[in-house]
C-alpha cells in the first residue's frame, strides 16, 4: 500500500510540474515584426527593404508583398520618382523595389522613403508589421554613366558596348530586319515585372542577335536586383537559387515547326498572343538568327499569367544558320532551355538550379545538343516531347552529365518522342527519380548511359520500361561518359562557385 501511495504522489508532482511548464509556454508574448532597414544599390535602380523575420501579405501565412503594401516617395533633390515595382517571395524577410526616375543624375541629396501602412504586412503568426517608414539616400550619380535604360523596341541596327549596363524596362523586341550587337562583357539587367509587364529581350523572326562574349568577358543577362558590374562573374548580392525576378531571352526564327493543324507558325510561349513579334516558325531550315556565345542568363522566369513563365533561353523555330555555344542558365523559374521546333545546333550548355525542366524539346526540334551539364533541376533533367503535327524531325542529345539532386525525374519521354541520346552520365540520384519510358512511335537510340547509384538500389529502380538495357552502373567519379566541364571553366558562375568539382 505504501509503495502505491508513493507512486501516486510522484505522478501527481509530475503532472503539476508539466502543468506549470505548459502555462509558462502558453503565456510567452509574441513580438510583432519590424522593419530593419532600406538599402539602395549602387546605380539607384533597386531598393531592398529588410524585415526582422519572414513576412506575408495576408495574416494566414500566404501572399507575396505588392506595390499596394508600400508607399514609396522621393524628396530632397531634383529627381522625380517615375515608378516603383515591388518583388517579393512568400515568407522572405526582404522585398526588392525596382525604381525608375526622371533622370539618371543624382547629387546624392535625394532621399528615398518607404512607408508601411497599419495591418498591411504580417509574420507567420499573423502579427502585423509595426507601421512606420525607413529611408536611404540615393547614391551620387554624375553625368558620365555606364547605365542605359532601354524602353522601346529596337528598330534600327544597334550596338551595346563593352563596359556598359543596359536595363530592359519591359519586353524589348529586336524587330524584323534589325541586328542588335552586344559586345563582350556587357551586362543586361531586366526590371521587375509580371503578366503583360514581364521584361524580356525578344529577337523577332528576321532579326539577328550578335552576342559574342568571350571566356574572359562573358555577356551576362540578369535582374536589376543584381548589383553585379561589368567585369564580375559572381553576383555580389543575389543567391544562385533566386528566380523569377525578370523574364528571359527569346530567339525566334523561320525554321520548320510541328504544331497541331499543321500550321507553319505559332505564338511563342512566354509572350502574350497579341504581340506579333512573338510569332515563330516557317519553311527556311537554314534560317540565321545570329550568333550567341559565352552568355550567362540568370534569375529569370517571370510569370506572365496562369502559370505561364518565360524560359531562361527560348528557341522558337530557330534555324541551323544560327550559332549558339557556351550558354549558362542559372535559377530560372521555368525551363532552362526550351526548343520549339527549328533546326539549330547548340553546344556547351550548363543549367543550374532551374525551377522546371533543364532541357525541354517540343514540336520536332531537328538539331543537336552537344556537351550539356545539368545541376539540380526542379522537375525533369530532360523533358522530350514529340511532334504535334505531321512534320517530323529527330533531335540528338549527346555528351551530358546530370547531378539530379532535387529533381523530380531524369528523362521524361512521350510515346512519340523522336530523339537519340548518347554518352549521358547521371549521379546524385534520389528515390523516385526515373527515366520513365522508351518511345515507341519512332525508332530512337539510347546508348552508353552510366549512373552512380545510391546505396542499396538497382538500375531498374531508376530506369524503367526497358531503358535499363543501355545503362551501366559506375562508382562515383569513375564515369567514362558525360560532359567536358573544361568548356565552362573560369567564365561561368557555376565554375567560380565550385559547383563543377564533382563533374
Amino acid at each position: 500500500m505504501k509503495k502505491n501511495y508513493l507512486k501516486l504522489t510522484a505522478a501527481l508532482f509530475a503532472a503539476i510540474t508539466i502543468g506549470f511548464t505548459s502555462c509558462s509556454e502558453d503565456t510567452t508574448e509574441k513580438v510583432a515584426p519590424t522593419v530593419i532597414s532600406l538599402d539602395v544599390n549602387a546605380d539607384n535602380s533597386l531598393a531592398t527593404i529588410y524585415f526582422s523575420e519572414g513576412v506575408y501579405s495576408m495574416n494566414d501565412k500566404t501572399g507575396v508583398l505588392t506595390d499596394a503594401d508600400f508607399t514609396v516617395t522621393l524628396s530632397g533633390g531634383d529627381l522625380t520618382l517615375e515608378s516603383s515595382v515591388v518583388s517579393h517571395t512568400t515568407g522572405a524577410n526582404s522585398a526588392s523595389i525596382a525604381l525608375t526616375y526622371s533622370d539618371t543624375i543624382s547629387d546624392g541629396s535625394d532621399l528615398l522613403t518607404v512607408a508601411i501602412a497599419t495591418d498591411a504586412i504580417f509574420d507567420e503568426d499573423g502579427l502585423a508589421v509595426v507601421a512606420g517608414s525607413v529611408n536611404d539616400n540615393l547614391n551620387l550619380m554624375g553625368t558620365e554613366t555606364n547605365t542605359f535604360v532601354v524602353s522601346n523596341n529596337i528598330s534600327a541596327n544597334t550596338t551595346w558596348e563593352t563596359g556598359n549596363i543596359y536595363i530592359l524596362a519591359g519586353r524589348i523586341a529586336v524587330l524584323d530586319g534589325i541586328t542588335l550587337t552586344i559586345e563582350p562583357g556587357v551586362v543586361v539587367k531586366g526590371q521587375a515585372g509580371s503578366a503583360e509587364n514581364a521584361t524580356a529581350l525578344l529577337i523577332a523572326r528576321g532579326a539577328k542577335l550578335m552576342a559574342e562574349g568571350t571566356a574572359a568577358q562573358p555577356i551576362i543577362f540578369t535582374s536589376v536586383a543584381d548589383e553585379i558590374q561589368p567585369g564580375e562573374i559572381e553576383s555580389p548580392n543575389l543567391d544562385p537559387t533566386l528566380n523569377g525576378l525578370w523574364g528571359g531571352l527569346l530567339v525566334l526564327g523561320k525554321a520548320p515547326i510541328s504544331v497541331a493543324g499543321d500550321g507553319i507558325e505559332a505564338s511563342i510561349e512566354g509572350v502574350p498572343g497579341d504581340d506579333n513579334n512573338g510569332k515563330y516558325g516557317g519553311t527556311i531550315s537554314a534560317d540565321n538568327s545570329g550568333i550567341i556565345k559565352y552568355v550567362s542568363i540568370r534569375h529569370g522566369g517571370a510569370n506572365i499569367g496562369e502559370g505561364n513563365e518565360i524560359n531562361g533561353l527560348t528557341l522558337g523555330g530557330v534555324g541551323s544558320g544560327t550559332v549558339i555555344e557556351n550558354i549558362e542558365i542559372i535559377a530560372n523559374q521555368d525551363d532552362g532551355v526550351e526548343f520549339f521546333g527549328g533546326t539549330v545546333n547548340v553546344k556547351n550548355v550548363l543549367v543550374w538550379n532551374n525551377g522546371d525542366d533543364a532541357i525541354d524539346t517540343d514540336q520536332s526540334w531537328g538539331g543537336t545538343l552537344d556537351n550539356v551539364i545539368i545541376i539540380n533541376p526542379g522537375d525533369e533533367a530532360f523533358e522530350l516531347d514529340g511532334p504535334e503535327g505531321t512534320m517530323v524531325a529527330k533531335h540528338t542529345i549527346k555528351n551530358g552529365s546530370v547531378f539530379a539532386d532535387g529533381a523530380e525525374g531524369l528523362v521524361d519521354n512521350d510515346a512519340n518522342s523522336n530523339v537519340d541520346m548518347d554518352n549521358i552520365y547521371f549521379f546524385g540520384l534520389a528515390v523516385g527519380q526515373d527515366f520513365d519510358e522508351l518511345p515507341t512511335t519512332y525508332t530512337c537510340t539510347f546508348t552508353d548511359f552510366e549512373v552512380t547509384l545510391p546505396a542499396a538500389t538497382a538500375i531498374t529502380d531508376f530506369f524503367k520500361g526497358g531503358s535499363d538495357a543501355f545503362v551501366s552502373s559506375v562508382a562515383a567519379g569513375a564515369n567514362t561518359v558525360g560532359a567536358d566541364k573544361t568548356q565552362y571553366a573560369d567564365w561561368t558562375w557555376a565554375s567560380e562557385a565550385g559547383e563543377l568539382a564533382d563533374f
